[in-house]
């Protein structure tokens, strides 16, 4: 394996902490400051999130060995040692809580509300059903006021509406998905699956995807409900729309069974949010288009041909 201790970190999950840059994208503070802010803010997420894979890793190091993908990873495989690894966890923990704390005590005391969450949820409420799903959630909001604590923004309360409604929506995902895995192929899963069943998880889906879009639309029709600084935001709620169907698109069980042949793993692009934003182009260009709509409002609210 290539650079195994990077690989121990799982970059790919790195992803998720690109929420950070959400922060000032809403509240249009886009400037030099901010964007370093939130670069710093998802550095050190990225550090936290690491120091916890690793831990995972470690404690599930046994089980990983006898898992057909799982065995590959660095820790699993005996590519990086226990203490090594353990040491990486330390040092990258203490790395961003100290950084955090000198940029904002409240960037620091966020970090540490992330790493004690991070702490709850794989000791014990990632095996309590629903509150697993809450726990997701909670990781993303988190992640989002990171960005505003690093940045000094203050943040609305739409904008943290949305967040959780969209991080719901990606938690319950995640969880159709890996029940799918579990009756396509069958083996062992997560204990917390056996309370759910694919007719809960649909209901759940429906009330978050409902207040995932009405938030967001809330927010983007303009300053009269204490939300963007211009109503033409409302320009970007189709690319926000498409993204959450073409999600649930790629989670739909037929579409899973057509991308997977027999003997793949299936239910991989709905399982993984992170996989699903760096693999799928439609989603890729769809957020892209999203950022650049916004940053051409933003130019024209400031030469004054909009209001």
């Amino acid at each position: 394996m290539r650079f195994p201790h990077l690989a121990a970190l799982r970059p790919r999950q790195w992803t998720k902490n690109l929420i950070v840059f959400a922060a000032p994208l809403f509240a249009f503070s886009i400037n030099v400051e901010s964007i370093l802010g939130s670069a710093l803010a998802f550095v050190l997420l990225c550090c936290t999130s690491s120091c916890f894979y690793l831990l995972n890793d470690i404690a599930d190091i046994e089980a990983d060995r006898r898992h057909p993908i799982k065995r590959q990873r660095p820790i699993a495989a005996g590519s990086i040692s226990i203490r090594f690894a353990i040491g990486m966890a330390i040092t990258l923990l203490s790395l961003a809580l100290i950084v955090g704390w000198l940029r904002s005590p409240w960037l620091g005391i966020t970090i540490l509300g992330y790493a004690l969450l991070q702490i709850a949820y794989n000791l014990r409420l990632k095996q309590i059903v629903i509150l697993d799903i809450i726990a997701i959630a909670t990781g993303f909001v988190l992640r989002a006021y990171a960005g505003a604590a690093a940045t000094g923004i203050s943040l609305s309360s739409w904008f943290l509406l949305c967040t959780a409604m969209l991080a719901l929506f990606l938690g319950v995902e995640k969880r159709k998905a890996e029940l799918r895995l579990t009756q396509f192929n069958g083996g062992k899963t997560r204990a917390v699956l056996k309370h759910y069943s694919l007719g809960l998880l649909t209901r759940m889906e429906s009330v978050v995807t409902t207040g995932t879009v009405f938030s967001y639309a809330i927010w983007s029709s303009g300053p009269q409900v204490k939300g963007a600084t211009t109503p033409w935001m409302m320009l970007t709620l189709p690319f926000v729309l498409y993204g959450i169907f073409r999600y649930q698109f790629l989670s739909d069980p037929q579409e899973i069974a057509r991308r997977n042949k027999i003997g793949n793993e299936f239910g991989v692009e709905s399982e993984r949010p992170e996989e699903i934003l760096l693999t799928d182009w439609p989603i890729l260009l769809t957020v892209l288009y999203w950022i650049n709509t916004i940053i051409l409002i933003l130019l024209l609210k400031g030469q004054g041909i909009i209001k």
